[in-house]
């Protein structure tokens, strides 16, 4: 079961507040079965829709657009919405070769991405949907560390240490000689190209005697199974497992911080706080049931976003959002 499956509950309630708070003020437009809501044009009375609208790519941004997915379903069970993990790039590729509508990724395209869509006539817009507390995790056995520095962790992680830091002690003597077993994303995820290059200094920079996987429960197993384990994803992640890991603190040089919406909001969780994005294709927004799915996904943005434990976008942000997908149908 996803993220977005356990939550859906929760984030019908949110949006259907914010659906009420609309009603209450007059702007809300009748759905198909007699409701109200504001998530125009999915909910206009006679916009009955069908298709599908395919949609890969990061494993982290997938239970936001997995949620938006389920409760757009209930107003138009008719179009469906399949929300693919292959990973950040590995969503490109596909988006890429026309094969999805919408891509999410949890870093910007890259430019030779973007040279991959252009040799395929594939336009799109980039999305802010939501921002993210990357998070390390330890074992809850591990009772020796609460924060690392940001110096510890590229000392964990620098091509340099492969074969080398073995052991907590490698890493600072004050450790105990428990066997250090680092568990993170694949080469093909949006994470792992932002820590490498946030921590390692350069995008794709990692020692690769690691265990990665392009799924996050493998790496949520492989820490929580290890008392000397360590591992590395999405904050969503993290909060649907805090009973099996801890989060660490980062020290960035200005003391310890955890992550959390407060820190990530203020500026104070850095480097490991970044924003988390779509990829609509435009030749797919012109067909209605993709509209209306982007429609919906940018009026519940962030009662789907902080139901689903990510940190939502500020106003300024939400506004950008939704005159974006405007922008988008309404060009060509």
């Amino acid at each position: 079961m996803t993220s977005g499956q356990r939550r859906l509950s929760a984030v019908a309630t949110a949006a259907l507040v914010v659906s009420l708070a609309a009603a209450c003020g007059g702007d809300a437009k009748p759905s198909s079965d007699g409701s109200t809501s504001s998530a125009a044009p999915a909910t206009e009375a006679g916009a009955a829709l069908s298709g599908e609208v395919k949609i890969d790519g990061s494993s982290t941004v997938a239970p936001l657009t997995q949620a938006a997915s389920e409760l757009f379903g209930e107003e138009q069970p008719q179009v469906k919405v399949p929300v693919g993990t292959s990973g950040t790039g590995g969503g490109f590729e596909k988006f890429c070769a026309g094969e999805t509508d919408i891509s999410n990724a949890s870093r910007a395209i890259k430019d030779e991405e973007k040279a991959a869509c252009e040799a395929k006539g594939i336009t799109f817009t980039e999305l802010t949907v939501a921002t993210d507390a990357l998070t390390v995790v330890v074992s809850k056995e591990n009772d020796w560390v609460t924060c690392l520095t940001t110096d510890q962790l590229k000392k964990m992680w620098e091509p340099a240490a492969e074969g080398k830091v073995k052991t907590w002690k490698d890493v600072d003597a004050k450790f105990p000689a428990e066997e250090l077993k680092l568990y993170g994303p694949g080469t093909d995820s949006g994470t792992f190209d932002y820590f490498t290059d946030e921590i390692n200094g350069e995008e794709g920079a990692s020692r690769k005697d690691y265990s990665p996987s392009e799924n996050d429960n493998d790496i949520v197993t492989g820490v929580s199974g290890a008392k000397g384990g360590l591992g590395y994803f999405g904050f969503t992640y993290f909060e649907e497992n805090v009973d099996k890991l801890k989060a660490v603190e980062i020290d960035s040089g200005s003391g310890c911080v955890a992550p959390s919406v407060e820190a990530a909001q203020g500026g104070k969780y850095t480097p490991l706080a970044r924003p988390l994005f779509i990829y609509p294709s435009a030749v797919a927004v012109k067909r209605p049931e993709v509209a209306a799915f982007l429609d919906y996904y940018a009026s519940n943005i962030n009662a789907i976003a902080k139901d689903a434990k990510f940190i939502p976008l500020n106003a300024e942000q939400e506004a950008k959002l939704k005159a974006d997908i405007t922008s988008l149908k309404s060009a060509g």
